[in-house]
């Protein structure tokens, strides 16, 4: 197999390197106990597609850009709502449920390995403190972590990307961009990255059509991958 040729690995954070469904879920559990899990479920999906559809309204224009922790608190309010908890405190500590996101298994094994051998950037929609606490609450090893904050929009807006060539100082093509999610690999792919989809149980699932550079199971595999292009 011919070299990747990369200086630098980009991480995706939420999914591919936490459980973010999994975090949430926890956080709806404390404001409403009495719930079963499959409202914990319809309530946690109630609040991604909240996050989801506004950081899309920003990109596109439609919206004001607001950090990620103004789109929580937002998503906190609608699951309350729904619940019928009319408790500001308690909504506060749920929108903050974002920062205490559990990492998959093989997370901080697999980033600390990676890190021994590349620069590791994370580059998240999670506004700067989010990700700071996050990052904290998970024990995950960066050599930096870059937030969409600093670009005013988010992923998968061009601005995020650059975030990461800029930081790096290499070109596009000697960065790998790991992700759990399709399109945040299409995006990166479209501005000259590499591309590394790694499967997650709450990832997007590349198309047929989709040509990334790397197919992984895990981080194991991913690692093992990298290891047989420099043979």
């Amino acid at each position: 197999m011919p070299e990747l040729g990369i200086d630098a690995i980009v991480f995706d954070v939420l999914g591919t390197l936490v459980d973010e469904p999994a975090g949430i879920q926890a956080g709806i559990g404390v404001l409403a106990p009495s719930l079963d899990a499959f409202e914990v479920e319809r309530l946690q999906s109630l609040w991604q597609k909240h996050v989801e559809r506004e950081q899309r309204h920003m990109v596109d224009g439609v919206r004001p850009y607001r950090p990620s922790d103004a789109l929580d608190l937002e998503a906190a309010q609608l699951v309350a709502d729904a619940v019928k908890v009319d408790d500001p405190h308690a909504v506060a500590a749920l929108a903050s449920a974002g920062r205490r996101l559990p990492p998959w298994p093989d997370t901080v094994a697999g980033l600390a390995r990676l890190a021994e051998r590349f620069p590791v950037l994370g580059l998240s929609n999670a506004s700067r403190s989010a990700l700071l606490e996050l990052n904290a609450y998970a024990g995950l090893r960066w050599h930096q972590a870059l937030s969409a904050e600093d670009a005013r929009t988010y992923k998968p807006d061009a601005a995020v990307y650059h975030l990461a060539v800029t930081v790096s100082g290499r070109p596009p093509e000697r960065l790998l961009m790991v992700a759990a999610h399709a399109w945040d690999l299409r995006a990166a792919q479209s501005l000259g990255l590499r591309t590394a989809y790694v499967a997650r149980p709450v990832g997007d699932p590349p198309a047929p059509s989709d040509t990334f550079d790397l197919h992984a199971d895990d981080l194991p595999d991913l690692i093992e991958q990298l290891d047989r292009r420099k043979r």
